[in-house]
């Protein structure tokens, strides 16, 4: 029997974690806003400056252990995993024992979180040093051919997310040996088939190579990082995307996905605007008669959490024509 659950995987470990720990109490506290079946799958993203990230810039933002601690244990007290995104493409040898990124892991090293991977080499090093976390195959690796997607998918991984340029590709999707173990990137911001894709994640992981080992030198032998200009990107709202045919739209999930036994949905945006961020949510998750009420309760949320702040008006003095204050 097929199973009527849709499970969202939220961005955001730092910038979005405010906005994501309030979605997972409306949830709990609201269900009656929310379609049929949804759960929160993970809430993934890594703490920055994290040398293992892939996919995107987290620029020279650092978090300190407090930080760290105080995620995990927020998010797996909610009874949902923390999923790193280590998507590094250029992972060396010498990277490995990065002290930051193997202390994030040993933070969540309690048999409830997950990695999503793309480096051969970093998956075997954390595989071995931390058997108990579950393992994801990342979309990053722009796997096309059915064949090798069915390889993928017999390994061990929990889920294998799905190149989203494969998105409705149904005479592809419905050769899949296990759907049930497929995750699907429903809200890709970038142009489908962007011929720049890998090289942008190449990229963001040289740079934040550079962004690293210049902390260690002196302001005049720091190394600038490589400019990177894409005319897309995460400036596109849920509304601009919805010319793309990657975009999954929020009842082809429940019509056309579910009813084949895929669960799982990604929802890009760990370094998205937070308004925009929350667009997106109400759109694919809350029932669409609920989304007004559902919108408002959490942006007042956000704004008494001093998340979002309105800033009012400063009151200045009325000076009269005699140069004397009313």
């Amino acid at each position: 029997m097929t199973e009527f659950k849709a499970r969202f995987h939220l961005p955001g470990l730092r910038y979005n974690y405010p906005l994501n720990m309030l979605w997972i109490s409306l949830l709990r506290t609201h269900p009656e806003f929310f379609r049929e079946g949804v759960e929160i799958g993970s809430i993934f993203g890594c703490f920055p400056l994290s040398i293992w990230n892939g996919g995107r810039s987290t620029g020279t933002d650092q978090c300190d252990a407090g930080f760290v601690r105080n995620v995990i244990k927020s998010i797996n007290s909610a009874g949902i995993p923390v999923r790193y995104t280590y998507n590094s493409p250029i992972v060396e040898e010498e990277d490995l024992d990065d002290p930051f990124c193997n202390f994030c892991m040993d933070e969540a090293n309690n048999g409830m979180n997950e990695v999503i991977i793309v480096s051969p080499l970093l998956e075997d090093y954390l595989r071995k040093k931390y058997p108990d976390f579950e393992y994801n195959s990342s979309t990053c690796k722009e796997i096309k051919d059915v064949d090798a997607l069915n390889s993928e998918i017999d390994r061990n991984y929990k889920y294998v997310v799905l190149d989203y340029n494969l998105n409705g590709k149904w005479e592809l999707i419905d050769k899949v040996s296990h759907p049930e173990k497929l995750e699907i990137l429903i809200n890709p911001v970038c142009d489908p088939a962007c011929p720049r894709r890998g090289e942008h994640y190449r990229t963001i992981a040289i740079n934040q190579k550079i962004v690293l080992h210049n902390r260690r030198l002196p302001p005049e032998k720091r190394k600038p990082t490589i400019p990177w200009k894409c005319e897309a990107g995460e400036r596109n709202s849920v509304y601009d995307i919805q010319k793309f045919p990657t975009v999954v739209k929020p009842d082809r999930i429940w019509e056309e996905y579910v009813p084949r036994g895929i669960n799982n949905f990604k929802i890009e945006g760990r370094t998205a605007n937070i308004i925009g961020l929350i667009d997106v949510y109400c759109t694919y998750m809350l029932r669409p008669e609920c989304i007004g009420p559902a919108r408002l309760l959490l942006m007042r949320n956000l704004e008494e959490s001093h998340v979002i702040t309105i800033n009012k008006p400063k009151p200045q003095p009325f000076i009269l024509s005699n140069g004397k204050p009313y």
